[in-house]
């Protein structure tokens, strides 16, 4: 049911409202500790034979290099054929480990992404699935970061430990190659260095770039994602091919992308100019130390082996620098992704959280509300105001009101998915604010108007309601025909056992209705109708729209039914079709979010009020229908 009283943003929503600004640029200790301590918790012994192996190619450059000038200071200096041997069988060995680390450290690394993305996602849900209430789920800044935490969880951490390996590595190569460049020219290493410098800095700029587009362009990718799924949904293909409009949400999404594209597009031309600019400087720095060199092996001041040591080192601290660079700034990249992630999983609870929470007791008086108000914030307007109302345990209370009544904030706050702003809401006495949201949820059973629809088994689309019936069918075959649709779900190919959905089956087998089949509308309704009725400790029963999919005859027997089965539970009843309401005990018309009418069917049909003019509004629809007699 949609009454128009959806939140817009609600920063009330607690720690998290924080995530609607830009996230700062700035990496702080506690994300860095947090990445190592993720893969340290994932994989021990994978992430230190990764380091180990990691580190000991940082060291190799410099052997073969060394080992290279011993041979040819070797063979101009008429050195022995066993001593040379031995040198030509050590750079065989480092040329034998440099080729192998490679793929050592693929593998590794693999091993390391895949476990560090178990735990990283099974954290993040963990974390997802403990906020208590909805705040943050409607929260479109929320949702960018939630998006980020995502992306960044499963990658960012393994990212941050191949680039402190990188640097570490690089800096291993950049240190052994500079302490030997330091006897030949100091000069030299002096200006290598100082060209690496424009490169750090230059990285870590366009980094802080690179994060701050991801973060802008969040919610228009997020909007071509939309339009993407909008177009190969089931349950939209038949309005879009009605009305002809697939061609333009197709033209909207690629308007996203092009306008995401174009974002990217521009930071990458900026990156070719820097590199370039680098490259040059690069370039320079190179070609004049070899041209010194060379010049000083000319005149003898330096030996063969001195000059390729030094070729070797120049390439070999330049490209250090660059790997150093490049790493440290992936690395940043890498620890702004993941303090998305870290927000998310160490934000805390949503709502009030009671440290020791009051049983719940036992519904035996009744349902209270006293003075209830609720905003989404202090910005926006009031939803519901000032509601005083009382449900009597067993009794059938229906709301009624036009769109943005504010029928759905109730249900909301009955199921503690937001407190109220004011006021309280009373279970027996207790302020359901002190008791575990959990708890009181298990006492509640609920058919929303947007009821899932979930990709799994029959059996399982009603277990859900009640985990410890998942696997009972006695008790979920009773809900099914409580509900009207033990028969249907009997007769499928493989009874209740056959899969609702053909996502995931092979395109060949998609033909095969063994493989699974597709409810229509109304039968999905009567399943989220058993999934409520299988928690058998349901002590309030709330029925967004029950009957809106079925026709006159399904509705019919669906309210029987209820009433039939309602054996002193409490019920609330939302419905547009005030047919279905009139049996109620108490009907509790809503305007603006106030009460502005109740009573039993009949009083209120007498009072000529809202709820009267409504009634009659409806009945005169079926009247005018009717042929004369």
């Amino acid at each position: 049911m949609d009454d128009g009283s959806s939140p817009p943003r609600p920063e009330r929503s607690g720690t998290v409202a924080a995530a609607s600004a830009e996230p700062s640029q700035k990496v702080s200790p506690r994300t860095a500790l947090g990445a190592c301590s993720l893969a340290w918790r994932a994989a021990p012994g994978t992430l230190a034979a990764y380091a180990v192996v990691t580190l000991a190619t940082g060291a190799l450059p410099v052997a073969t290099a060394w080992l290279t000038k011993m041979l040819l200071d070797g063979l101009f200096d008429g050195a022995r054929l066993s001593a040379l041997t031995g040198v030509g069988a050590g750079i065989a060995v480092t040329g034998m480990l440099a080729a192998l680390a490679p793929q050592l450290i693929e593998y590794l690394r693999g091993e390391l992404e895949r476990a560090v993305g178990l735990l990283a996602q099974d954290r993040l849900f963990t974390a997802v699935d403990g906020f208590v209430g909805l705040a943050r789920f409607e929260d479109p800044a929320f949702l960018d970061r939630l998006r980020l935490a995502q992306q960044g969880g499963e990658a960012a951490p393994n990212q941050v430990v191949d680039g402190a390996l990188g640097v570490v590595r690089a800096l291993l190569t950049i240190t052994g190659f500079v302490l030997s460049l330091f006897a030949l020219s100091p000069v030299v290493v002096a200006l290598v260095l100082a060209s690496g410098i424009p490169t750090l800095l230059v990285e870590l700029v366009l980094s802080r770039r690179r994060a701050r587009m991801f973060w802008k362009i969040g919610p228009t990718e997020r909007r071509e994602m939309f339009y993407g799924d909008l177009l190969t949904s089931v349950e939209a293909a038949k309005e879009i091919r009605l009305f002809g409009i697939g061609a333009f949400l197709r033209g909207r999404m690629l308007a996203d992308r092009r306008t995401a594209n174009a974002a990217k597009r521009k930071l990458d031309r900026r990156e070719i100019g820097a590199q370039a600019g680098l490259g040059l400087l690069a370039a320079l720095v190179a070609g004049g130390g070899l041209l010194w060199a060379v010049t000083a092996a000319h005149a003898g001041a330096v030996s063969a082996g001195d000059l390729t040591m030094f070729v070797a080192a120049v390439a070999a601290v330049q490209g250090g620098l660059a790997t150093l660079a490049r790493d440290t700034a992936r690395c940043h990249h890498a620890l702004l992704l993941l303090d998305h992630y870290l927000e998310v999983t160490t934000a805390g609870p949503d709502l009030q959280v009671r440290a020791r929470p009051r049983p719940l007791p036992p519904l035996r008086q009744g349902i209270e509300l006293r003075d209830v108000w609720f905003r989404y914030s202090d910005q926006h307007p009031w939803i519901l105001r000032g509601l005083d109302l009382r449900v009597p345990r067993g009794s059938a209370l229906a709301l009624v009101g036009l769109n943005g009544a504010g029928k759905s904030t109730l249900v909301k706050l009955l199921c503690r998915f937001y407190d109220p702003t004011r006021g309280r809401i009373l279970w027996d006495g207790v302020d359901i604010r002190d008791v575990d949201a959990g708890e009181l949820r298990r006492r509640i059973g609920a058919v929303f108007q947007d009821y899932m629809s979930y990709d799994m088994s029959a059996s399982e689309n009603i277990g859900l309601g009640d985990l410890d019936a998942l696997h009972d069918r006695a008790r979920i075959e009773a809900a099914a025909a409580e509900a009207g649709v033990h028969d249907t779900l009997a007769g499928l190919p493989h009874g209740y056992d056959t899969p609702l959905t053909r996502l995931f089956f092979m395109e060949s087998d998609k033909q095969d209705p063994a493989t699974g089949v597709v409810l229509s509308g109304g039968q999905w309704q009567r399943l989220a109708i058993a999934r409520a009725f299988v928690r058998d400790r349901r002590e309030l029963m709330i029925l967004d729209e029950p009957s809106s999919g079925l026709d006159a005859a399904a509705e019919h027997e669906i309210h029987t039914c209820l009433a039939r089965h309602r054996g002193g539970q409490t019920r609330l009843l939302i419905s547009h079709r005030l047919g279905a309401v009139r049996d109620a005990d108490t009907i509790v018309v809503l305007r603006d979010g106030k009460i502005v009418e109740r009573g039993d069917h009949h009083a209120l049909l007498a009072a000529a009020g809202e709820y009267a003019r409504l009634f009659h509004l409806q009945a005169s629809r079926y009247q005018a229908d009717t042929p004369a007699s």
